[in-house]
């Protein structure tokens, strides 16, 4: 089975980027996954799900111990054969999405 997981940690800080955003970005860039992407508004991994759980096990501890008040995460399940077929598209779609945030238009930084 694989796994997609999308996560937020907070409190925000428009200035500088918290420690426990930079512990949540170094424990998914370091764990054993078959893609990792890293924004400013949120994140996004995939991979084996051992490997996912894993890394949502340790991101959890860790980013909290950091400082973090808030961990938002969503955990989709995907098709083996859809996997590399999603990573394109949403590539496309988050760049839609993230033109749109910067116009003040819809997207997940216009909501």
């Amino acid at each position: 089975m694989r796994l997609r997981v999308e996560f937020t940690t907070e409190p925000f800080d428009l200035d500088e980027v918290p420690p426990h955003a930079v512990a949540a970005r170094e424990i998914v860039q370091g764990a054993a996954l078959d893609s990792v992407d890293v924004g400013p508004f949120g994140n996004t991994a995939e991979g084996r799900a051992e490997s996912v759980l894993a890394t949502i096990d340790e991101l959890l501890r860790t980013s909290l111990a950091a400082g973090a008040t808030r961990v938002s995460l969503q955990v989709n399940v995907i098709a083996e054969a859809d996997a590399e077929t999603n990573t394109d598209a949403e590539a496309d779609t988050d760049t839609d999405a993230d033109a749109a945030a910067a116009r003040g238009g819809p997207g997940e930084g216009g909501r």
